[in-house]
């Protein structure tokens, strides 16, 4: 697992609770903030997925 794998995951962790702390105070703020901290840390790990297969793939 590379750091852009790690550090997507911690985003997408962040922005659920985030989320879902603004749902529970009816913060519209914060819980748009966690949607959109998810979506980055989805894109971020993703791109730790390529590389790790690009590594993969640099082996063969």
């Amino acid at each position: 697992m590379n750091k852009d794998q790690t550090h997507g995951a911690t985003e997408q962790v962040k922005g659920k609770v985030n989320e879902v702390v603004g749902k529970v105070t009816g913060n519209k703020t914060q819980e748009i903030k966690g949607d959109v901290q998810q979506g980055v840390g989805k894109v971020q790990k993703e791109v730790g997925n390529m590389r790790e297969e690009a590594k993969r793939d640099a082996k063969h």
